[in-house]
């Protein structure tokens, strides 16, 4: 070969980017996915072998499932299909693995409920969360929810409360 198969997986990957909007970790793994699906053509090419499939996935070796929470570390997450490390799995990434972040949760092991992001990331949301009052106003609408309270009915009595509020400050 003339070029090397980085700057083959490079001009591909330019391509697609110039063609369709790629944010900056699918453009990173479509460079990877490009240089694999090239260095597996390469061998095959070199041993007079057929390649039958295409498919990436194919040809990566899966993290062990034995302990998929291991792969959620303090700063990062592992994605158990790829192994790339990242700060959270997102829906977009799964796409490239034709997952959807339930169905990868279910492949893996994971709990439904489990973040796919590291944990420092879902401690600083959590924190933001609280600071802005959010469990607190979520207790709130629960309980009038449950009291069965329209929303109409909440706004006449905040607005009830607000003109009690105002005749005693003006009273002064």
């Amino acid at each position: 070969m003339s070029k090397k198969l980085l700057e083959l997986a490079v001009e591909i990957v330019q391509a697609q980017a110039s063609m369709n909007k790629m944010s900056a970790e699918e453009i990173e793994m479509a460079l990877v996915r490009a240089y694999n699906a090239l260095q597996k053509m390469s061998e095959a090419e070199e041993h007079g072998q057929v390649i039958l499939s295409t498919r990436i996935e194919d040809s990566v070796a899966p993290v062990s499932p034995t302990d998929p929470l291991s792969s959620i570390q303090e700063d990062k997450v592992t994605c158990m299909e790829c192994k790339a490390e990242l700060r959270q799995l997102t829906a977009n990434h799964l796409r490239i693995h034709h997952l959807t972040p339930r169905e990868y949760k279910k492949k893996w092991g994971f709990p439904l409920k489990q973040p796919l992001s590291a944990k420092i990331l879902t401690d600083l949301r959590s924190r933001s969360a609280k600071k802005r009052g959010l469990p607190e106003n979520l207790r709130i609408y629960l309980d009038h929810k449950r009291e069965g309270k329209t929303g109409s009915e909440r706004k006449s009595v905040s607005s009830r409360t607000v003109r009690r509020k105002k005749s005693v400050v003006t009273s002064f």
